[in-house]
C-alpha cells in the first residue's frame, strides 16, 4: 500500500493524532508546555485534513508547524518521551511530508540529543530515514547530519560505533544516489561547457548543481580526513581512522565510477587527491624489506601496516578496474607496486593480499589488453602486462624454490615450524620423510620435495580474495600453507581463460564480418582492421614465456588430475591461440611442453629437446629474479598407470608412463583434434610424440590405420594397468578421431600434417634398418587413415602421400614394409571406390594418379609388397573392373610385372587376376589395350616357376583369340578409329607411326601379336608348354586366319611360321642328349621322352605338322601370294631337314607331313566324316581331329556355333577355292621340287653308312621308309609325264636302300612278323607297289616308256635275290632274327623271304604280260629271270625258307612256259643264244641239289617233292625235247646226261630202312628212265649220236646192276648168319629197283626203240638175281620179288616154236 493512498493517508492522520495525544498525555504533569504544544497540533491536524483535499502537500506545507510539539518533546530529554517523538518524526519523515526549514530543525534536534549522548540508536536511525526518503536536506544541514554520525561512530558503545558506521556508509551511498539521479534528471539538457577550473578555490565549485555539489564536498573531505587534514564541508568532526576512510573511499569509487567519469570536477579529484593520497600510504609498504637489518638505515623503517596496506590494495583495484582510462600515468605505477608487493621479501600476507590483487586483475581480460595497448605497445613505456605475468610465474616459483622461511611477525605460524616440508599433522599428509609414493588425498604441487597444498580460492572467473575482505583484522592473518600458490594458480589460469576467450570471441566477430562481406562483394579481398591483431599478437607476445614458464612448473608438480586438467586445458587454450595468430614459436613452445609432459621424465626424444634448447635460452628476468623453464623433476608422486619400451633405434630399458602421462595425452589428441587446423608445422611435435606414446602403450596399427591394443612382439612386454587398459580403447579411439577430423582441415594444414607423419615415418624407417625389432608403424598407419576420410580431395595430397608410402614398401623390415603395402593399397582401393566429383569415368586424369602407385610397387623387389599389390590388384578388379578404362594399361602392366624370380604363389595370384580379367573384362576395355592383354598372357606362359600356370595361360590366348573372333567387327572399328588419331598425332609431330607388324591393319596386327606371342611359347624350355602353345597357334590360325587379309598372311607365312621352324629346327639338332632323371618324386617320364633331344622332337613333330596342316588347308589362298614358290621351297626344305634328323619320330612325322602336303590323304574311316561338313566351308578338319582339339591346356572348339559364326561373320570373304581345283598344285615346278625333295631324302635316309660303322650310327625305322616310299606313288602321278630313266635308275637305288635297312632287335617283335608267318612287312609292300604303280603307267603309257620294263625286271629280280642272300647294309653286323636277343641294341636282317617271293610272282606277272615285247627280249630278261632263279633252285633244302625252292620252280616252270616259244621263235637271232646254258645249269643244280633234305622232312612231304622234281623233268619231256632241232645241241646233250644221272637211283645215306623204299626218289628215278627211254628209243628221226648215248647209258646201268647183285650173293653167302653192313644192304635194295623201273620202262617203249644187245644184258640180269633168293634180308627179299615180278613178261615160248607150229 503506497505512502499516498487515501487509506494510508487516513491512517497518518490517525496515528498523529494518537501521539499528540500520547505525548500530551506523557508531558501533563512535568512538561505542561509541550502538552499544550501537542493539544494544539491535534487541532492543527484536524483542521488541515477537513480544510484540503491534498492533505499531504499541506502536511508538509505546514510541517514546521506539525512537528514542532514532537521537537519540543525531544528536548525534555526524557527518554521514554523522546523515544516516542523520533518514532512520530520517523512516520512523518517516511510520509515524505518535512519541508526543508522542518528537516534543519529536525537536525539540530538530533544534533542536541547527540550531545546529550541520547538514544544514540534511534538518532541513527532518524537521520538515516530522513536522508533516504526525500532530498530536502542539503548542503551544511546535510553536512551536518553527516557530521552526526561520524561523531557517533566514535563513541564507546560498540554497536553503537558499528550502526553509526553502517549508517555512515549507507549516508555516502545516498549522498552519491541523489547525485545519479539528478544527472538522471538534467541527461536530455545541453548545458554550457563549464570554465576550465583552477586549482584556487577547492570549495567554489560553482558549476555543479546541488546533489552533486553535496557529493563533491562530501568526497573531497574524504580524501582530506584520510589525508590526517582538516575537512572544509563536514565541520564539527572530532576524529577519524584512516581504515574507515578508506573504506569509506572505495566503496564510492566502486559503486559510482559513472560520477567520476562524466564530471570533470570528480575527475580533477581522483587525479589530484586520491592517487597521490594512494601512493603516499603506500611508502611504508615499497621501502619495507622483510629480516631487513634496521641499525643500517638512517631512519627507522615504518612497518608496513595490514589494515591499511589492505585497504589501499582494494582501492587500487577499483581504481585500475574502473578509472584506468583516466589515471593511465597513476595505474603504471600502481600496476608496478602491485608487482613488487609479489616480491620473495615482502611479508607473506602483503604478498598473499597482493597475489589475491592481481588475481582481480587477471579476470578482467579487457582491462589486460588495455594495459598491453598503454604500456606495452607504446615505445619507452613499462611492460606493465608482461610484468604482471612474470611476476606471477616468478612468484609461483619463488613458492617452490624458496620455502617460506618466514613471515617473522606473522602470528600463528604453521604448527609445523616452516620448513621445506609439508606439515606433518596440520595436513593429514606424509610428513617430510613420508613415502612419496603414498598418494595424498588432498589436491597439492609438489617439486624437488617441496610439497605446497592446494585449496579452492574461488570459482572460476571470479576473484574472491580473502585476505582482502578482512577488514576487520588489525594484525596481519597467519597465511595458511599453499594458499599463495592456489591463489596465484587461480589467476594465471582466469588470466589465460580470460584473454584466449576475448580473443578468439573478437576473431570470430572478425570471422564473420568477413564472411559478411565475401557474400555482399565476392570479388573483394576483406581487410580486416589491422589494430587489432597487433594488439592480441602483443598481448600473447608478452605473457607466453612467463604463463609458460609456470604452467610447465605447476604441471610438473601438480599431483592432482583436475589440476593438471586445468593447467593442460591452459596450455592448450594457449597453443592454438598462437596457432590462430599464427605465433610459431609461443605455439610450438605449448605444443612441446605438453608433449614433453606426455612422455616420461628424462625421454629422449629429439625434436623435443631441440624445440626445448631454443626456448631455455630465452632466460626472462624480472625485477631480478630469472625465470627459467624448469626440465620436469624425476622424482614423482605419481600413480604409475604403464610400464613399456621406449621407441628407439638402440633397445634401452623400460620407461613408466603415469596416469599424469596419460591425462597430458589425452590433451595432445584434444589439441590435435580440435585445433589441427592452427598446427602447422608442430604437428610434427604432436605426432612425434603420439607416436612414442603409442609404442610405449603397445598400441598397433589394425585395418583402415586405427591403432588397437596389440601384444608387444619384443623385449619386456608392455605392463598395463586395468586402469589403462580400459583407458586404451577410448585413445585408440580419439587417435582416429584426431585424424577423421583431418578432413576439416585446409589444404595448407592438411599438408602439414602429411608432411609431419611422412617425415616421423622416414625417422621410423631409419630406426629400422639394419635391425629386424618391431618397428612404429604409427605413422604409416596414422597417413593411412588421413587418406581415407580425404578421399573428396585426394589430388592434393596423393603425390606426397603415396611417394612415402612407396617407400616404405621398399624397407627392409618386413613388418614396416607390410604395413606400407597395407596402407597404400588400402587407400587406392579406398580412392578407386570413392564417388568422387566428377566420377573417376570422366576424370582420367585422376583414375591414372590413383593407379600410378600401383604400378611403381612393381619395382618393388620383395615379394611379400608384390603380393600384396596382387591382390590388391584381384579386389580392385572384383569391385571396379568394369569402370577402370583407361587405366587398364595400367593394370595389365602390374598384373604382367612377373619374373622368374619371384616365386610361385606371386606368380600365382597375378594370374588370378589375368584370368579374372580375360574371363570377365575383355568388352569392358579399350581394345586398343587387348594387345597388352596378349603379351600379359604371354609372359605368363613363358615363366617357369609353375608349369600349370604357364599351360592354363596358353588356354587363355585360346580364349583371347576366340574373343578376338567373336568381336572382330567392333574391335576392328575401335582399333581404325585409334590408328586414325595416332597417325594423325604423329604426322603433327613429324614422326612417323611406329608399332609392330606396322603395315599390315590394326586388327590384323592383333593377331599378329597373338601368334607371336604362342610363337614364343612354342620354343619355351618346358616340353609340355611347348606342346600346348603349339597345338593352340595351328588351331588358332586354323580356325581364325580367314580373318586376316591377305597382305597379313605373307606376315603369318614367313614371320611366324617360318620362323617358329627355324628356332625348332636350331633347338632340337642342338638339344642335350643326356638322359633326364625322372622329374620330382613321382613324376615318371616315359622311355620316348627320357632326354631334352626327345622332347624337343615331339615339339619338332608338332610344328612341323602344323604348319604343313596350314598350307594344306589355305593352299588356294596361299598360292595367290607373289611369293609362294619360294615358300613351298622352305617348307620342302624344312621337311627335308626334318626327315633326315636322326630321330625317328621327327623323321616319320616329316614325312606325315610332306604327305599332307602333296594332299595324299590317307582315307578317312566313317567316323571322321565329321570334318566334311566344315570343310565344305572353308574351315579345315584339323578342328575336328580328335588328337589336336581337347590336348593339354585347351578348350574343345564349340564346332556347332563355329559353323554358324564363319557363316555369319564376313561370309563373302570367305575364300573357297573354285570347285575341282581342290587339291591340283596346278604348277609342275612345285611337284618336281617335291620329288627332288624326296629323292634328296631317301638317298639320305637309305644310303648305308659307309666304313666301319660304330653302334651308334643312325639307321632309320621302318614306318619312317615306308611312309617315304609311299609317298612316291602319289608323287609319281603328277610327274609320270617327265618321268626319265634317269630318275627310275634314282627311285630303284632308294628302294634298294629302303628294303636293305634292318631293324634293331628291341622294335623286331613290333615290325616283323614271327619268322614262320610268311607275311611283308608294310615297307616291302610299298615298295612293290611302288613298283607296280610303274609298271602300269608303262603299261598304259605310249611306246617309248616301254624301255623301262627291263630296268623294273632288273629291281625285282635283285629283291627276289633277297630269299637266299639278303641284303647287306653296308657293313653292318647283322644277326638273324632268331639268334637276336631282344633286350640287346642288335640288328636284326628282316626276314626277305616273304617279299622275295612276291617279288617272284610280281616277275613272273610281269613277264607274262611283256614276254613279246622287243624291250624285254633285247634286254635278255628271260635269262636274268633263270639266272636269278638258280641260286633258290641250287641250294633247294639250303634255303632260308622251303617255300622258296617250290616257288622258284613253280615259277620257273612258269616263266618257261611262256618264254620257251618266244626263245625258240627268236632262236635265230641269236638274242636266246646265252640263255640256255643258264638253263641247263639250272636244272642241273635244281635236279641234283647238293643240299640234303633235312632230317625231319616227313614221308609224305618227301612225296611232294618228288613230284615237284618229276613234274620238272615232265617240262623237259613236253617242252625241250621234242622240240631238239630248234635247241642247241650241246643243251639237249646236257639233259640228257642229267636224265641218265636221275635214272640211276640216287641216295641219301641216312634214311631208316623203313623209309629207304620211299626215299629213294624211285618216281623221279622213273621219269627219268622213261624219259630217256622214250628220247632213246622214240625217235628214229634223230641222229644217230643221241641213240648212242641212249643205249650207253642203259648198257652202263645193266652193267653196274649184274656187278652189285654178284658182289651181294658172294658176300652173303660169306658172312654166313652174320648180316652184312647196311650200306651194301641198301644198295642192293637201291638196284633190285632200278631194275624193276627199267623193267616197266622197257615195258612201255616201243619194242623197236629197244635193241637187241639191250634185251641180251636185260635177260642176262635173271639168274643173278635168282642167286640172291636165298637173303636173310627181308628188304632184299621184298626188293627182290618186285624185281623178279616183270620178267614174267619175258616168259612166252620161243619164237621158232610157234613159228615152226604155224609152218607146220
Amino acid at each position: 500500500m503506497s505512502t499516498s493512498s487515501p487509506e494510508a493517508v487516513k491512517k497518518l492522520l490517525e496515528n498523529m493524532q494518537t501521539d499528540l495525544r500520547s505525548l500530551s498525555m506523557e508531558c501533563k504533569k512535568k512538561f505542561p508546555p509541550v502538552k499544550e504544544a501537542a493539544e494544539s497540533g491535534i487541532v492543527k491536524i484536524k483542521t488541515i485534513a477537513a480544510r484540503n483535499t491534498e492533505i499531504l502537500a499541506a502536511l508538509k506545507e505546514n510541517s514546521s508547524e506539525v512537528v514542532q510539539p514532537f521537537l519540543m518533546g525531544c528536548g525534555t530529554k526524557e527518554p521514554k518521551i523522546t523515544q516516542l517523538c523520533l518514532a512520530a518524526i520517523q512516520r512523518l519523515m517516511s510520509h515524505e511530508v518535512v519541508s526543508e526549514a522542518a528537516a534543519g530543525n529536525i537536525i539540530n534536534m538530533l544534533w542536541q540529543l547527540m550531545e546529550n549522548s541520547l538514544e544514540e540508536l534511534k538518532l541513527l536511525q532518524t537521520v538515516l530515514v530522513l536522508l533516504t526518503t526525500n532530498t530536502v536536506v542539503h548542503d551544511e544541514v546535510l553536512s551536518k547530519a553527516i557530521v552526526l554520525c561520524f561523531r557517533l561512530h566514535f563513541t564507546k558503545d560498540n554497536i553503537t560505533n558499528n550502526t553509526a558506521a553502517a549508517t555512515v556508509r549507507q549516508v555516502v551511498t545516498v549522498v552519491f544516489e541523489r547525485m545519479v539521479a539528478e544527472d538522471e534528471r538534467f541527461k536530455g539538457i545541453v548545458e554550457q561547457p563549464p570554465p576550465v577550473q583552477g586549482n584556487t578555490n577547492r570549495r567554489s565549485v560553482t558549476t555543479l548543481r546541488p546533489s552533486a555539489k553535496d557529493a563533491y564536498m562530501l568526497f573531497q573531505d574524504l580524501c582530506q580526513l584520510v589525508n590526517a587534514d582538516a575537512p572544509y564541508w563536514l565541520v564539527g568532526m572530532t576524529e577519524m581512522t584512516r581504515t574507515f576512510g578508506l573504506e569509506l573511499l572505495e566503496s564510492v569509487l566502486n559503486d559510482f565510477p559513472g560520477v567520476f567519469l562524466q564530471h570533470q570536477e570528480f575527475s580533477f579529484l581522483l587525479k589530484e587527491r586520491v592517487c597521490p593520497l594512494v601512493i603516499k600510504l603506500f611508502s611504508p609498504n615499497i621501502k619495507f624489506r622483510q629480516g631487513s637489518c634496521s641499525a643500517a638505515s638512517p631512519a627507522p623503517v615504518e612497518k608496513p601496516y595490514f589494515p591499511i596496506c589492505m585497504r589501499l590494495l582494494r582501492v587500487v583495484s577499483v581504481l585500475i578496474k574502473h578509472f584506468y582510462s583516466l589515471l593511465v600515468t597513476e595505474c603504471e605505477i600502481f600496476l608496478s607496486l602491485l608487482v613488487k608487493f609479489l616480491d620473495g621479501e615482502k611479508p607473506q600476507w602483503l604478498r598473499a593480499v597482493a597475489v589475491e590483487s592481481v588475481h582481480r586483475l587477471c579476470v578482467q581480460p579487457h582491462l589486460l589488453r588495455s594495459f598491453c595497448q598503454s604500456y606495452d605497445m607504446k615505445q619507452h613505456s613499462t611492460k606493465v602486462f608482461r610484468d604482471i605475468v612474470n611476476a606471477l610465474g616468478s612468484f609461483i616459483q619463488s613458492l617452490f624454490i624458496t620455502p617460506n622461511v618466514g613471515n617473522v611477525s606473522a602470528v600463528g605460524a604453521p604448527t609445523g615450524g616452516s620448513g621445506s616440508g609439508p606439515p606433518g599433522t596440520a595436513q593429514g599428509g606424509p610428513g617430510p620423510g613420508g613415502v612419496s609414493g603414498n598418494l595424498t588425498t588432498q589436491a597439492a604441487f609438489e617439486y624437488r620435495g617441496t610439497w605446497i597444498p592446494l585449496m579452492t580460492v574461488s570459482v572460476q572467473g571470479s576473484a574472491k580474495a580473502t585476505y582482502l575482505e578482512m577488514l576487520d583484522k588489525v594484525e596481519p592473518p597467519s597465511i595458511p600453507e599453499g594458499y599463495a600458490m592456489s591463489v596465484a594458480f587461480s589467476a594465471l589460469l582466469d588470466l589465460v581463460r580470460g584473454i584466449t576467450t576475448m580473443i578468439e570471441r573478437e576473431l570470430a566477430t572478425e570471422e564473420a564480418a568477413a564472411a559478411e562481406s565475401r557474400e555482399a562483394q565476392p570479388g573483394k579481398e576483406w581487410q580486416p582492421p589491422a589494430g587489432a591483431h597487433l594488439v592480441w599478437e602483443e598481448m600473447v607476445s608478452a605473457c607466453w614465456c612467463g604463463l609458460l614458464a609456470a604452467l610447465s612448473l605447476l604441471l610438473d608438480a601438480s599431483t592432482d588430475e583436475t589440476a593438471t586438467e586445468n593447467i593442460l586445458k591452459a596450455e592448450l587454450t594457449m597453443a592454438s591461440l598462437c596457432g590462430r595468430l599464427g605465433l610459431v614459436t609461443p605455439r610450438d613452445a605449448f605444443i612441446t611442453a605438453i608433449c614433453k609432459a606426455s612422455l616420461p621424465p628424462h625421454y629422449a626424444l629429439t625434436v623435443l629437446s631441440s624445440n626445448a634448447a631454443n626456448l631455455s635460452s630465452k632466460a626472462y628476468s624480472i625485477q631480478g629474479h630469472s625465470v627459467q623453464i624448469i626440465s620436469p623433476s624425476s622424482e614423482s608422486h605419481q600413480q604409475v598407470v604403464a610400464v613399456g619400451q621406449p621407441l628407439g633405434a638402440q633397445p634401452q630399458g623400460t620407461v613408466v608412463l603415469t596416469a599424469k602421462n596419460i591425462q597430458c595425452m589425452r590433451t595432445l589428441l584434444n589439441l590435435a583434434h580440435c585445433h589441427g587446423a592452427v598446427l602447422g608445422t608442430s604437428w610434427q611435435l604432436v605426432l612425434a610424440t603420439l607416436q612414442h606414446l603409442v609404442w610405449i602403450l603397445g598400441l598397433k596399427p589394425s585395418v583402415g590405420g586405427a591403432l588397437k591394443p596389440g601384444r608387444a612382439v619384443e623385449g619386456p612386454s608392455t605392463v598395463l594397468t586395468t586402469a589403462v587398459m580400459t583407458d586404451l580403447p577410448v585413445i585408440s579411439n580419439i587417435l582416429s578421431r584426431l585424424f577423421e577430423s583431418s578432413q576439416y582441415l585446409d589444404d595448407v594444414s592438411l599438408h602439414h600434417l602429411i608432411n609431419a607423419l611422412c617425415s616421423l615415418s622416414v625417422e621410423a624407417m631409419e630406426m629400422a634398418y639394419g635391425n629386424n625389432k618391431e618397428p612404429s608403424l604409427f605413422a604409416v598407419a596414422k597417413l593411412l587413415e588421413t587418406g581415407l576420410v580425404n578421399m573428396d580431395r585426394i589430388e592434393i595430397l596423393w603425390r606426397p602421400l603415396t611417394g612415402h608410402l612407396l617407400e616404405v614398401c621398399q624397407h627392409p623390415n618386413s613388418r614396416m614394409r607390410e604395413w606400407g603395402a597395407e596402407a597404400l593399397t588400402a587407400l587406392i582401393k579406398a580412392g578407386l571406390d570413392y564417388k568422387h566429383e566428377p566420377p573417376l569415368g570422366q576424370n582420367q586424369r585422376l583414375q591414372l594418379l590413383l593407379l600410378n602407385p600401383l604400378k611403381e610397387l612393381s619395382n618393388v623387389l620383395h615379394a611379400d609388397i608384390r603380393q600384396k599389390q596382387l591382390e590388391s590388384v584381384l579386389q580392385i578388379l572384383q569391385s571396379q573392373g568394369d569402370s577402370l578404362g583407361p587405366g587398364w594399361p595400367l593394370v595389365l602392366g602390374v598384373i604382367g610385372a612377373i619374373r622368374n624370380d619371384q616365386g610361385e604363389s606371386l606368380i600365382r595370384t597375378a594370374f588370378q587376376c589375368l584370368q579374372l580379367v580375360v574371363t570377365d573384362f575383355l568388352p569392358t576395355m579399350p581394345c586398343t589395350c587387348l594387345q597388352i592383354v596378349v603379351n600379359v598372357a604371354g609372359s605368363f606362359g613363358l615363366q617357369n616357376q609353375e608349369l600349370n600356370i604357364s599351360l592354363t595361360s596358353i588356354g587363355l590366348l585360346w580364349n583371347i583369340s576366340d574373343y578376338f573372333f567373336q568381336r572382330g567387327e567392333t574391335i576392328t572399328k575401335e582399333l581404325e578409329r585409334d590408328e586414325e588419331a595416332q597417325v594423325k598425332q604423329a604426322r603433327e609431330r613429324g614422326e612417323t607411326l611406329n608399332r609392330p607388324f606396322h603395315p599390315a591393319p590394326p586388327f590384323d596386327c592383333l593377331w599378329l601379336c597373338l601368334y607371336a606371342k604362342l610363337g614364343e611359347l612354342c620354343v619355351d624350355p618346358r616340353p609340355a608348354v611347348r606342346k600346348s602353345a603349339g597345338q593352340t597357334l595351328f588351331s588358332t590360325i586354323a580356325a581364325h586366319g580367314t580373318l586376316l587379309q591377305q597382305p597379313t598372311w605373307h606376315i603369318v607365312v614367313w614371320k611366324v611360321l617360318f620362323h617358329l621352324l627355324d628356332c625348332v629346327r636350331k633347338s632340337s639338332t642342338t638339344a642335350d642328349k643326356e638322359k633326364i632323371e625322372s622329374g620330382g618324386g613321382n613324376i615318371l617320364i616315359h622311355h620316348s621322352r627320357d632326354t631334352a633331344e626327345k622332347q624337343w622332337a615331339e615339339t619338332w613333330v608338332l610344328t612341323l605338322a602344323g604348319v604343313a596342316r596350314i598350307f594344306n588347308t589355305r593352299q588356294y589362298f596361299l598360292q595367290q601370294l607373289g611369293d609362294f614358290f619360294e615358300a613351298w621351297e622352305v617348307l620342302l626344305n624344312h621337311i627335308q631337314s626334318a626327315a633326315l634328323s636322326k630321330n625317328n619320330e621327327v623323321s616319320l612325322a616329316a614325312l606325315k607331313s610332306f604327305q599332307e602336303i602333296l594332299q595324299i590323304v590317307t582315307p578317312v574311316k566313317d567316323s571322321d566324316r565329321a570334318g566334311d561338313a566344315l570343310a565344305a566351308i572353308g574351315v579345315p578338319p584339323v578342328l575336328i581331329d580328335p588328337l589336336s582339339a581337347s590336348g593339354p591346356g585347351r578348350p574343345l572348339v564349340r564346332s556347332d556355333s563355329l559353323v554358324e559364326r564363319l557363316t555369319r561373320y564376313n561370309g563373302a570373304e570367305l575364300q573357297a577355292p573354285p570347285p575341282g581345283e581342290e587339291s591340283a598344285l596346278e604348277d609342275l615346278a612345285l611337284w618336281w621340287s617335291a620329288w627332288n625333295t624326296w629323292y634328296r631324302t631317301g638317298t639320305d635316309s637309305t644310303r648305308p653308312p659307309s666304313g666301319q660303322t660304330e653302334k651308334l650310327s643312325f639307321i632309320p625305322s621302318q614306318p619312317f621308309l615306308t611312309a617315304l616310299i609311299q609317298i612316291f606313288p602319289a608323287l609319281y602321278q603328277h610327274i609320270k609325264g617327265n618321268f626319265s630313266m634317269e630318275d627310275l635308275k634314282k627311285l630303284g637305288v632308294i628302294l634298294h636302300g629302303a628294303v636293305s635297312v634292318p631293324i634293331s632287335s628291341d622294335a623286331s617283335p613290333f615290325i616283323l612278323p614271327s619268322y614262320t608267318e610268311a607275311v611283308l612287312t608294310s615297307l616291302q609292300e610299298v615298295v612293290l607297289t611302288s613298283l607296280d604303280v610303274l609298271q602300269k603307267a608303262i603299261c598304259v603309257g605310249p611306246e617309248n616308256l616301254q624301255v623301262m620294263y627291263p630296268a623294273i625286271f632288273e629291281q625285282l629280280l635283285l629283291f627276289v635275290e633277297f630269299s637266299c642272300k639278303p641284303p647287306q647294309y653296308g657293313r653292318m653286323e647283322t644277326k638273324h632274327v632268331a639268334n637276336a636277343k631282344y633286350n640287346q641294341a642288335e640288328w636284326v636282317a628282316l626276314n626277305y623271304v616273304p617279299f622275295a617271293e612276291r617279288s617272284l610272282e610280281v616277275v613272273v606277272d610281269l613277264y607274262h604280260k611283256t614276254a613279246c615285247h622287243k624291250a624285254v627280249i633285247n634286254a635278255k630278261v628271260l635269262q636274268s629271270i633263270i639266272k636269278t632263279l638258280r641260286m633258290p633252285l641250287g641250294l633247294k633244302y639250303a634255303c632260308p625258307s622251303e617255300s622258296t625252292w617250290k616257288l622258284a620252280v613253280s615259277s620257273l616252270l612258269k616263266v618257261l612256259s611262256i618264254g620257251l616259244p618266244v626263245a625258240r621263235q627268236h632262236s635265230s637271232s641269236g638274242k636266246f643264244d646265252t640263255m640256255w646254258p643258264e638253263l641247263a645249269n639250272a636244272f642241273e643244280d635244281f635236279l641234283f641239289t647238293r643240299s640234303s633234305p633235312p632230317d625231319n622232312l616227313s614221308i609224305q612231304e618227301f612225296q611232294k617233292n618228288e613230284a615237284i622234281d618229276v613234274e620238272v623233268v615232265q617240262l623237259i619231256s613236253t617242252e625241250i625235247l621234242p622240240f631238239a632241232n630248234f635247241i642247241p645241241k650241246d643243251f639237249v646233250g646236257q639233259v640228257m646226261a642229267m636224265l641218265n644221272k636221275g635214272s640211276i637211283h640216287s641216295q641219301s645215306p641216312s634214311f631208316t630202312e623203313a623209309e629207304i623204299d620211299v626215299r629213294m626218289r624211285e618216281g623221279f628215278s622213273k621219269v627219268c628212265f622213261e624219259t630217256l627211254l622214250q628220247f632213246s628209243f622214240s625217235n628214229k628221226a634223230s641222229t644217230p649220236q643221241e641213240g648212242y648215248i641212249s643205249r650207253m647209258a642203259l648198257s652202263v646201268l645193266l652193267k653196274r646192276s649184274q656187278d652189285v647183285l654178284q658182289r651181294y650173293v658172294e658176300d652173303e653167302r660169306l658172312s654166313g648168319r652174320c648180316p652184312l653192313p647196311r650200306q651194301q644192304v641198301t644198295e642192293i635194295i637201291f638196284v633190285l629197283k632200278a631194275i624193276s623201273t627199267l623193267m616197266d620202262s622197257l615195258k612201255k617203249t616201243q619194242p623197236e626203240n629197244v635193241d637187241d644187245s639191250t634185251w641180251a644184258q636185260v635177260i642176262a640180269l635173271y639168274p643173278t638175281l635168282v642167286e640172291c633168293i636165298t637173303c636173310s634180308s627181308s628188304e632184299v627179299s621184298s626188293a627182290l620179288k618186285e624185281a623178279l615180278g616183270p620178267f614174267k613178261d619175258f616168259m612166252q615160248p620161243p619164237m621158232t616154236r610157234l613159228v615152226q607150229n604155224g609152218d607146220s
